[in-house]
């Protein structure tokens, strides 16, 4: 994992905790044969992929709200 890559995805997702799951769920994503949603010239490993998909904001998160967790419960 390129350091410089993480340190501008750490800048748009502040908790790590966050950062962390998002990047092993999109690379679980990929092993199961999704496609990035960047284009790339070199060859990447998966995490950097994801890395770079979240810096270049295509990839996101949203926490579900207090309602909606007691409206499931």
């Amino acid at each position: 994992m390129r350091d410089e890559y993480l340190k501008l995805a750490q800048e748009r997702i502040k908790d790590p905790r966050i950062l962390v799951n998002l990047l092993s769920q999109r690379v679980r994503q990929f092993r199961f044969g999704a496609r990035p949603l960047i284009e790339t010239l070199e060859r990447l490993d998966p995490e950097d992929i994801v890395l770079r998909e979240i810096i270049m904001g295509k990839l996101s998160y949203e926490l579900p709200n207090d309602e909606e967790d007691k409206a499931t419960t």
